[in-house]
């Protein structure tokens, strides 16, 4: 173990490279269809997929608006002029001999992401993003001597981000990858599905005494927030303990065991010039104008940071915002509420219907708005409006109007007198620890109110006329 005054001598940098799947309908430089979740291995390939000679790439011009909007997310701008070199490596999952991606003039140059932590807001920096086509996928089955490789995913349409090494910490590491998760999935350029790696992050770490950048390793292909947060945490571990015994750090490419939670050496980092990096003669370069960029700025869908904004005007907590941005489904639905100007209360109302029952979704905005307003407005008790969404998950075609009128809340006085009469008639203990002083008991009260009525009391009534009848 590492002492904190030990940890606090070294400085952690941190820079995270992350691999972004564009959901076009097809791949990046063949017609091969380019979802894989759950097709059969090498049933979604052609002649380029696999190499073959004379095949010929043909560029997706899909995959070059998806990468304009992630320029925009970034907060920055489409290269009007960007081209595609090829990469050199030989390994099973890549037929080709090479991997065509963008070298140095990839198609976004610059940006930012603004994340949060610890309520203090920081700024990464984004060197690049560049378009590439991925590789196949390798699988080794354990016991056995031989490994499979799967075509598929070959020539999928990547767009790898690359940070500036701005992070200095797991928290700052982790908070950035869920923002990017976020930036993507509401710019609308991939599914972002980190379980079937749509994204997949890398991570560099060093540490150093000063302010010079140390030796970084690599922790490749992580598919989780918490995988990114434990990496980081575990490099900074080891990379301090061999420091501290007089050893060097070796730059390396590392894999993450997820079960053992640790980090473990897969090859020596490769250099720029190990690569052979050239212009790819069978793709022209990639001209934009300015027409074409700015149609893309205009079709922009509100991000995350427009959202936080909006929905902050309605009291919405900040935890219960960062909730609703992981399911786009509920901003939706509280988008078009807002469109229709729903009163601010309905509005928060159904944001936390939806959280806590992501069920509710399903019900249609209109009958759901008049459940919120029915319980604003005190016509409905809180159980009444939770019996009335119950029915409508179960009928959507149930009249909303009549059901709230069955199980309207009573607010007759002399009704609710009558009841709360007999409910301290029946509970005399409660109704002396209520005059006694104990204001915990009058809740107990108020509950047997509500059992009495079948829920439809006004608690709020029920609350004074049980003050008013113990003389309080």
């Amino acid at each position: 173990m590492i002492s904190p005054a030990t940890r606090a001598k070294y400085r952690t940098t941190v820079g995270i490279e992350c691999h972004v799947q564009l959901k076009t309908k097809t791949k990046l430089f063949s017609a091969a269809g380019n979802d894989a979740r759950e097709a059969p291995p090498n049933t979604l390939v052609n002649h380029i997929d696999f190499g073959l000679p004379g095949a010929l790439p043909v560029l997706n011009e899909a995959a070059i608006e998806l990468a304009c909007r992630v320029a925009f997310a970034l907060n920055s701008q489409p290269q009007k002029f960007s081209k595609f070199d090829r990469k050199h490596y030989f390994y099973p999952d890549l037929p080709m001999g090479y991997q065509i991606t963008q070298y140095d003039e990839p198609i976004v140059v610059g940006g930012q992401v603004t994340i949060e932590v610890n309520g203090q807001p920081k700024t990464v920096g984004i060197t690049r993003a560049h378009l590439e086509a991925d590789a196949g996928k390798n699988t080794h089955h354990a016991g056995q001597d031989y490994s499979l490789v799967d075509l598929n995913r070959a020539g999928t349409p990547l767009l790898e981000i690359v940070s500036e090494p701005d992070m200095h910490s797991s928290a700052e590491a982790k908070a950035y990858a869920r923002e990017l998760y976020l930036l993507m999935r509401y710019a609308d350029v991939s599914d972002a599905n980190l379980y079937y790696g749509n994204m997949r992050f890398d991570v560099n770490v060093s540490v150093s005494p000063d302010e010079k950048l140390g030796t970084r390793s690599e922790t490749k292909n992580l598919n989780s927030f918490r995988a990114v947060e434990k990496a980081v945490d575990y490099e900074v571990t080891r990379q301090i303990e061999r420091l501290e015994k007089g050893e060097r750090i070796v730059q390396e490419t590392r894999g993450w065991d997820d079960a053992k939670q640790k980090t473990f050496s897969q090859r020596d980092k490769e250099n720029a010039d190990d690569y052979r990096y050239m212009p790819d003669p069978d793709l022209p370069p990639v001209i934009l104008d300015d027409k074409y960029i700015e149609k893309i700025k205009a079709a922009m869908l509100k991000l995350p940071k427009d959202i936080r904004q909006e929905l902050s005007k309605f009291d919405i907590s900040p935890e219960v915002i960062e909730d609703i941005l992981d399911n786009p489904q509920i901003y939706q639905k509280l988008s078009a509420a807002i469109n229709d100007n729903i009163a601010p209360e309905n509005i928060r109302r159904i944001a936390y219907d939806s959280l806590e029952k992501p069920e509710t979704l399903k019900i249609r905005l209109e009958d759901h708005v008049k459940v919120a307003e029915s319980l604003r407005v005190q016509a409905s008790s809180s159980t009444s409006a939770s019996y009335a969404l119950e029915v409508l998950l179960e009928d959507p075609d149930k009249n909303v109007d009549d059901l709230l009128k069955e199980n309207a809340q009573v607010s007759d006085e002399g009704e609710i007198t009558k009841i709360v009469e007999q409910v301290i008639t029946d509970n005399p203990k409660a109704a002396e620890d209520v005059k006694n002083g104990e204001m915990k008991a009058i809740g107990f009260l108020v509950g047997q109110v509500m059992k009495a009525s079948q829920g439809k009391a006004n608690p709020s009534l029920a609350n004074h006329l049980i003050k008013k009848r113990l003389g309080l």
